[in-house]
């Protein structure tokens, strides 16, 4: 099993997407929100607005970097920019 998930941070007004092979998405959030992760080390706290499971972490590694295209970051602003 396998997840992308999307954080936001308020405190930045910043979203970020990521992708895991943990159990959940919620142990990857504890990293990011325990200073573990540098890219995200400056917007703590991060709060989880959107996850999707997956079989495998190859096509949930696909669906991130679509996610960090264009395309995908206007997807993620049309579905959460009420959140700014």
């Amino acid at each position: 099993m396998a997840f992308i998930y999307i954080l936001f941070s308020k405190s930045k007004n910043k979203f970020y997407t990521g992708s895991t092979h943990e159990d959940s998405s919620e142990k990857r959030l504890q990293a990011h929100n325990f200073s573990k992760t540098r890219s995200t080390k400056a917007g703590i706290p991060w709060k989880v607005i959107y996850e999707e499971k997956y079989l495998n972490y190859t096509e949930a590694r696909k669906r991130e970097l679509f996610l960090k295209t264009g395309v995908g970051r206007a997807w993620i602003k049309k579905e959460f920019g009420y959140l700014k």
